[in-house]
């Protein structure tokens, strides 16, 4: 299996104000064969899909309204079911206070606007790798070595 399709049945959540950056984000993900894909406008509404939803992975913009990247970050990695849920935090700039605090409250990454597909395929199968190897046999993650035929 090629490292770009590896993670290819997670299950992914963009979270974006911007209708055309969602837009992009999901034509970027399934041109790199990610296509279990849904979004949310913000972070209160992302929130709401993940108390409804599991997902494999988390894209949220840093700067919305209602509740921003870190906030929702802050809300997920507060929820026992959703703590060890990899996140991307995606910012129009590399402000480093901004990357810190991202890092400070357990973002797993976090690239900077305009990225192309290939930079935020490798970015999610680097993340992907790490958290699978950490959280091996919790059940959390899609464990891709298992017998798919059930």
């Amino acid at each position: 299996m090629s490292e770009r399709n590896r993670y290819a049945k997670a299950k992914f959540l963009i979270v974006d104000d911007f209708l055309t950056m969602r837009r992009i984000i999901r034509t970027l993900l399934k041109d790199n064969g990610y296509n279990n894909v849904e979004d949310a406008e913000d972070g209160a509404a992302a929130l709401q899909k993940m108390k409804q939803t599991n997902y494999d992975f988390v894209i949220a913009d840093l700067n919305m309204p209602n509740m921003d990247g870190l906030g929702l970050l802050a809300a997920v990695r507060a929820d026992a079911r959703t703590a060890n849920t990899p996140m991307l935090i995606i910012a129009a700039e590399a402000n480093k206070d901004h990357i810190l605090a991202a890092a400070q409250g357990r973002a797993n990454g976090y690239i900077v606007k305009p990225f192309t597909g290939p930079i935020l395929t490798d970015k999610i199968v680097q993340i992907l790798d790490r958290t699978t190897r950490k959280s091996a046999g919790s059940g959390r993650l899609i464990d891709h070595k298992q017998n798919n035929s059930g």
